[in-house]
């Protein structure tokens, strides 16, 4: 009964969402204001134990780039924020929840220009506009939920019968839930920040040129993709390349504006 009343207590809390571009229904148990604290406070903390880069042109470009793609995000009430980090050896980029950009210099050889950079800005900003962290928190609380009603379920079960239920319960949720959904979370990202790239007037074919230098710097090793929560390169372009009728569109009416 108690296990029971929990779960009507998160359907209660459920807050249903449109993602803007896709039109994927989300659902989100935490609330933005939430998230947005938590990640202000977790960038400030690691801005603090970091070196930035500010005044040089891969500086002003992350910043310039950032501050175009916001304009004509779906989300502009964000405290937008935007920093470069000095870590060559990073092939990084982030958006926290509420705008909080961050870009490490490793991945600055690999963007080369304004149109690069938008290729990564437009797809981490998309996490950060689609609230895929919020729903992430909200994935976590259900599966810790469901281990709690496994454990309860398994209390009169021997030790090892336990151990395997709990291994099989894990295993199960990472190839079949967490690693799958963290997939579909990434390709969203992929197909909003090409639109958000193609709105602000960078050509949206330059995406694809940056995976195949991507996968270029990778030697083409990935891991298998069903053990990841990112599609391969190869899953990436095929991807975007799928989109490019739709981004063409959108980057032939940002010439008009």
């Amino acid at each position: 009964m108690k296990r029971l009343s929990i779960l009507a207590l998160c359907f209660q809390l459920m807050s249903c969402a449109t993602v803007p571009v896709t039109g994927r229904r989300s659902f989100i148990l935490v609330s933005d204001s939430e998230v947005n604290a938590l990640a202000a406070n977790s960038y400030q903390e690691m801005l603090s134990k970091s070196k930035t880069v500010a005044g040089t042109n891969d500086a002003d470009r992350v910043r310039r780039v950032g501050e175009k793609i916001a304009a004509v995000s779906d989300q502009k009430d964000f405290q937008w924020e935007y920093h470069l980090i000095d870590e060559p050896k990073t092939v990084n980029a982030f958006c926290m929840p509420g705008g909080k950009v961050a870009f490490y210099t490793g991945i600055m050889p690999i963007c080369k220009t304004d149109a690069g950079v938008a290729v990564v800005m437009g797809h981490e900003v998309a996490h950060a506009i689609a609230r895929h962290g919020a729903e992430r928190m909200s994935q976590q609380m259900i599966v810790n939920l469901g281990g709690l009603t496994l454990s309860q379920a398994m209390m009169s079960k021997p030790q090892q019968t336990q151990a395997l239920a709990n291994q099989v319960f894990g295993l199960g949720v990472g190839l079949g839930y967490i690693l799958p959904y963290g997939r579909k979370q990434e390709s969203e990202a992929d197909h909003i920040g090409l639109i958000y790239m193609a709105r602000a007037g960078y050509d949206p074919r330059e995406a694809v040129e940056f995976w195949k230098r991507m996968s270029e710097m990778t030697g083409g090793k990935n891991p298998p993709e069903f053990l990841s929560t990112h599609p391969s390169h190869e899953t990436r372009i095929q991807d975007l390349q799928s989109w490019l009728p739709e981004a063409l569109a959108e980057y032939e009416k940002s010439k008009l504006k």
